[in-house]
């Protein structure tokens, strides 16, 4: 009996087989399951509680919706090194479509150029651009620094003084403080962190005296609680988010400085799983749902899709090639 039963199998098998070649000699296309099988990562090179790992969180559920196929997507926090670690996460992670993540300007760009790095932005496929968030200078609500003209005024006269929380080296933070620096002729004391969320904590309690953050956090944090008074605004315009607060520019400081955020994944994904993902994003940027957290949270949105944003990498690229030419900023 176990015999016969044993003969039967060996006899289904063979004839799979046998189809199954048969399949594959025809040219006949052979079924498979639709992606995504199984649970996408989604690293954020920051660390949680910053505006990355934010609106990560708040978009997930929006790019299941329209993946379809009862997606899921895991957000993995790979903060360090101003964001290399998890740029470089990425980069190496099978072209399947089972990895993505944010990628940061002007981090992503800058560390190539400072130091030897495991990826370059041309090693991922991009998916599309989601955030263009102007920096700006925040402080202790309780210290004695009010305005950014008394910023100036106290750097100037205790020089090296002011210490500064960046989300690292070659971060936006960091070179808008450099630009600051060489705009007022004053000499500040840079305090790298792995997030935003360090960084507002350390300007909370008194650790450091200025946050250099994205407008979007600084706003969002004021909401949630944290004592924080912000300077001005980075941007040529004043932004929406805060129509009150004075641009860097018309107080007398000419400092434009942005950090985009936007999604990709290693290159070389099927072309049936990258048109998915990149018609998903655009689907979730827009739905009005992830747009109302996008407010609530103070998130300045800008979608781009792939073939703009590649034209804004390449643009930011040559410009920070240019400013490491005039300002090598490593430490």
């Amino acid at each position: 009996m176990i015999q016969s039963r044993r003969k039967s199998l060996k006899k289904l098998a063979a004839m799979g087989a046998a189809a199954f070649a048969l399949s594959a000699s025809a040219g006949i296309p052979l079924a498979h399951a639709a992606y995504p099988e199984h649970p996408i990562n989604m690293v954020v090179s920051y660390g949680p509680g910053g505006g990355t790992d934010l609106v990560a969180r708040a978009i997930a559920p929006y790019i299941e919706k329209y993946l379809g196929n009862g997606a899921r997507i895991v957000v993995l926090n790979r903060p360090g090194a101003g964001g290399a670690i998890g740029f470089a996460e990425i980069a190496r992670a099978k072209p399947d479509g089972y990895t993505i993540g944010f990628l940061n300007t002007p981090n992503m760009l800058t560390i190539p150029l400072e130091r030897k790095a495991q990826y370059h932005w041309t090693d991922f496929d991009l998916i599309g651009n989601l955030i263009d968030d102007p920096d700006s200078f925040a402080v202790n609500a309780n210290g004695k620094i009010k305005t950014l003209k008394d910023l100036v005024e106290y750097a100037k006269a205790h020089p090296g003084d002011v210490t500064v929380g960046t989300t690292g080296i070659g971060s936006d933070d960091h070179l808008a403080m450099l630009m600051f620096e060489k705009g007022t002729g004053t000499k500040l004391t840079h305090v790298p962190y792995k997030g935003a969320g360090e960084v507002r904590s350390a300007i909370s309690s008194g650790e450091i005296m200025l946050a250099a953050m994205n407008i979007g956090e600084v706003m969002a944090y004021i909401k949630g609680g944290s004592p924080l008074i912000d300077l001005g605004v980075m941007s040529d315009e004043r932004t929406d988010l805060a129509p009150d607060l004075p641009t860097f520019k018309e107080q007398g400081h000419d400092i434009i400085m942005a950090s985009l955020r936007g999604i990709g994944a290693p290159k070389g994904l099927p072309e049936d799983v990258s048109k998915k993902l990149v018609s998903a994003v655009e689907q979730a940027v827009n739905d009005p749902g992830f747009r109302e957290q996008a407010k609530k949270l103070f998130v300045p949105l800008r979608y781009m899709g792939p073939q703009d944003y590649k034209a804004e990498l390449e643009s930011d690229e040559k410009m920070f090639k240019q400013f490491w030419k005039d300002t090598p900023w490593n430490e």
